[in-house]
């Protein structure tokens, strides 16, 4: 039975750090719109954090062998507290994009330090019981961090230096953990063609999921907010969308492990097409329905990812799993990347319902790529796949995590 004791800091570091990137998207959608940066600039801003959360995927690895671990999460934990000081101080859009983008980079790296020490820290037998508290962390802390919005306002200095210092004290923990040294992270090849044919599906479904995923959390709020909700309305709205998104991850995962993976995307995609249907044309501006149809749609939307991801899994060999963690992350980054400014064009040129009319279009087009993807390779037998994991989209070090806790080699 794995001790919580040793790991109790790093997951209250995790905890504070997924809140306040939670949060800090939320907050600079909706401050921005309050300083009057259009649409298009907000939505920079969020590609412009998934481009830098892309480049970290790559670097922080090497930043780990470097110095280590606790140096590592220092320096990046120090730049988004300061990072969060510059963005009320500076009141730029141009500034706030290159703010944003480096906030990417600093999230990603951290989270990839706590969940590769985690991974170092618990033995097989244990993964699965510490991939299950990481998951409620995560589900805890930014469905909470949410209602720090109505508490403090999005207009004053109040909720940055909250967030600021929430920041720094994730540092506390760390610091003062034991002194053990995890592991560097393995070095790998990076091989986006490799990635490719181990699986076209996943490429393209991770690529299509960050361009409805990462508009939902960073230009959802916008959507929100022109729907006629206050701060503690967009609050319960993204609220929602995380909640939802928990409740059907595993449904979806046993309905996956026991038919083919494809028709549960397909199920998850029509789903969350659905839900985008519901929140522009049914709502109507009623604030309970509008909560009901976030929920539905992170309940359909969010599992995507892990379902994907398990998909790809299938077809990998031993030893590219590392590749694959990697890959998916770089293709969904690639998505995330353009999601946001799209979304943000629709909004400005259509109005806040056509915003989830784009999130219906884009699902759309990935049920027609699963059906074709059918039509060209078949299933993979039940007693060859992978078991599918609910996987958290903040490092590929995750990965790691959730293939090593199966039994795994360490490749993935």
């Amino acid at each position: 039975m794995i001790s919580l004791g040793p790991l109790l800091p790093l997951l209250c570091a995790a905890g504070i750090l997924l809140a306040g990137n939670g949060l800090q998207g939320t907050l600079v959608a909706l401050r921005a719109t309050s300083e009057g940066f259009p649409p298009i600039m907000i939505g920079i801003m969020g590609a412009a954090y998934f481009f830098g959360f892309m480049l970290s995927c790559v670097w922080t690895a090497h930043l780990i062998r470097m110095v280590g671990h606790i140096r590592v999460f220092a320096a990046l934990a120090s730049i988004t507290a300061a990072g969060t000081l510059v963005l009320v101080l500076y009141i730029d859009p141009y500034a706030w994009i290159a703010v944003r983008a480096l906030m990417g980079f600093c999230f990603a790296g951290v989270f990839m330090v706590v969940e590769s020490w985690l991974n170092e820290s618990a033995g097989n037998r244990d993964r699965a019981r510490l991939l299950s508290i990481y998951r409620l962390v995560d589900l805890t802390a930014v469905t909470g961090a949410q209602f720090l919005l109505p508490i403090f306002g999005t207009d004053g200095f109040e909720i940055f230096a909250v967030m600021a210092i929430l920041l720094c004290l994730s540092l506390v923990p760390v610091s003062l953990s034991d002194r053990s040294r995890p592991k560097a992270p393995d070095s790998f090849k990076f091989d986006l063609g490799a990635i490719w044919r181990i699986s076209p599906l996943a490429c393209l479904g991770c690529m299509t999921i960050g361009l409805t995923n990462s508009a939902f959390r960073l230009i959802g709020p916008l959507y929100a907010q022109d729907m006629g909700l206050d701060t503690t309305g967009v609050a319960i709205f993204m609220s929602a969308g995380i909640v939802g998104g928990a409740a059907l991850q595993f449904p979806f995962g046993m309905l996956s492990d026991r038919f083919d993976r494809r028709w549960t995307l397909i199920i998850a995609t029509a789903g969350a097409s659905a839900a985008g249907l519901f929140l522009t044309f049914v709502t109507g501006g009623q604030p309970q329905l509008i909560y009901a149809g976030a929920f539905l749609f992170g309940a359909f939307a969010l599992p995507l990812y892990s379902l994907s991801a398990a998909h790809a899994n299938d077809h990998a060999q031993k030893g590219q799993y590392v590749l694959v963690a990697a890959g998916l992350t770089l293709f969904f980054s690639l998505g995330a990347s353009l999601g946001p400014i799209i979304a943000s064009l629709v909004i400005a040129q259509f109005g806040a319902p056509s915003f989830f009319t784009y999130t219906c279009v884009v699902h759309a087009s990935l049920i027609v790529t699963v059906l074709y993807r059918m039509t060209r390779r078949p299933g993979v037998p039940l007693k060859e796949r992978s078991r599918f994991e609910t996987l958290l989209r903040t490092s590929p070090a995750i990965f790691k995590l959730a293939r090593r806790r199966n039994g795994g080699n360490g490749d993935g």
